[in-house]
C-alpha cells in the first residue's frame, strides 16, 4: 500500500509534553464496532467484559541515551537492542564522526569502543570493564524521550516516573509501552472488581519504533527487531480465556505484535522467545488479539498502519479526524483509545 495513504495533518499543540494527572484521568475514544463514544479512562471497566483479559508488557525503559567524545568530536547515542552481554546496537548522532574501532568516553568511567556500522546507520558499542551495563548506564545515560518531545523540552527528574508503567518491572527498553502509562493501582482494582483479568508480557521496545517510514510502499519497509517473551503459564491463560468466550485485550502495540507473533493460524497461542519483526498493515488477519488499548500515533508510522489493519483504514482516518478537532492529546505522553473490531 502507498504510505501516503496513512497520512495526516495534526496541529502541533497537539502533541502531549506531560502525561495527565493523574494518569487514569486521560481521555479515552472508544471505537466499539461502528460506535464512537468521548470517555476517560477511569471508564475503562464499563466498557469491556466480565471474562475478557487485558494483557500489559512489563518491560522496564532504561537510561538509553548517551552523550560522549571522540576525540574532539561529540556523539551521541541511543540504544535500541542489547546484542550481547556488553554490546549493544545504537543509533549515533554525528556518526560521520565515527568509524569501526573508535572509542567513546561517556564520562563518569563509561567508555565504549564502536564495532560494526549497520544498514540501518546503526553501530555496534562494546562496553569496557566489568560492570553490569545497566549501572554504567546508571551513571551516565538519561531517560529516552521520543524526540517530538525531547525537541520541545528537556528531560527532567519527573520523566523518570512519568515514563514508565506501573507494570516495569524487566529492564531493557528504549521506549515505554505507553498505552499502559494510563493505569494505576485504583484502576486495576477496579477491572479486577468488574471480572477483568490481566496477564503480562515482556517485549523490549527498541528505539526504531520512532524511525519514519521512508519508503513509498509499505511492502518495501523493513521493521526493527525486537526481543520479546511470552510464556507457557501466559499463553495458556490466553487461550483459556478466549476458549471461554473472553477476548484478549492487548494494551500497547507492543503487545499486539507480540501476542500475534506467537499465534498460530489456528488461533492458539504459543510459548514464545526471541525476536520480532512483524509487520501489521491492512489486510492482515489477526489471529491472537480481540481488542487494543493503544494511544494515538504518528502520521505515515508503522504503529497508525496497525490500528488501521485492526479497525479499518477508512474508519482510523475518521476516528483521528474525530480526535483531532474534539482536542484530544496525542503520541506518548497523550490520550488513549479502546478499538474494538
Amino acid at each position: 500500500m502507498n504510505v501516503d495513504l496513512f497520512d495526516f495533518e495534526l496541529p502541533n499543540d497537539r502533541i502531549a509534553l506531560r502525561p495527565a494527572a493523574p494518569r487514569d484521568s486521560a481521555r479515552l475514544l472508544v471505537l466499539d464496532g461502528a460506535e464512537t463514544r468521548d470517555l476517560r479512562v477511569t471508564d475503562l471497566p464499563g466498557q469491556l467484559r466480565a471474562g475478557d483479559c487485558l494483557v500489559f508488557n512489563d518491560t522496564r525503559v532504561i537510561p538509553a541515551q548517551l552523550e560522549g567524545m571522540r576525540g574532539e568530536a561529540r556523539i551521541g547515542a541511543t540504544l535500541h537492542k542489547r546484542e550481547g552481554p556488553r554490546r549493544w546496537r545504537a543509533f549515533i548522532r554525528n556518526a560521520k564522526r565515527l568509524r569501526d574501532g573508535d572509542t567513546i568516553d561517556f564520562g563518569q568511567g563509561v567508555i565504549a569502543t564502536a564495532g560494526d556500522r549497520a544498514e540501518d546507520g546503526s553501530f555496534a558499542l562494546d562496553f569496557r570493564g566489568d560492570e553490569p551495563v545497566e549501572l554504567l548506564l546508571a551513571r551516565c545515560g538519561r531517560m529516552p524521550l521520543p524526540p517530538y518531545i525531547a525537541s520541545k523540552r528537556p528531560t527532567d527528574a519527573r520523566d523518570a516516573d512519568d515514563y514508565q508503567t506501573m507494570f516495569a518491572s524487566a529492564p531493557g527498553a528504549v521506549a515505554a509501552p505507553t498505552a499502559a502509562l494510563h493505569f494505576t493501582p485504583e484502576l486495576l482494582a477496579a477491572l479486577d472488581a468488574a471480572g477483568i483479568g490481566h496477564s503480562m508480557l515482556t517485549l523490549h521496545v527498541g528505539a526504531g519504533t520512532f524511525l519514519p517510514v521512508k519508503a513509498e510502499d509499505t511492502a518495501d519497509h523493513r521493521m526493527h527487531a525486537e526481543w520479546g517473551c511470552i510464556d507457557q503459564a501466559t499463553a495458556d491463560r490466553l487461550n483459556a480465556v478466549r476458549a471461554g468466550g473472553g477476548r484478549v485485550i492487548a494494551v500497547g502495540t507492543t503487545s499486539l505484535r507480540l501476542i500475534e507473533s506467537a499465534a498460530g493460524e489456528d488461533g492458539l497461542i504459543r510459548p514464545f522467545e526471541g525476536d520480532t519483526a512483524i509487520f501489521i498493515t491492512p489486510g492482515y488477519r489477526f489471529k491472537g488479539v480481540d481488542g487494543l488499548v493503544t494511544n494515538f500515533h504518528l502520521p505515515r508510522s508503522t504503529l497508525f498502519m496497525l490500528v488501521s489493519a485492526l479497525m479499518g483504514l477508512e474508519r482510523m482516518q475518521a476516528a483521528y479526524a474525530h480526535a483531532i478537532a474534539e482536542g484530544y492529546r496525542f503520541y506518548s505522553y497523550g490520550d488513549a483509545s479502546l478499538l474494538l473490531p
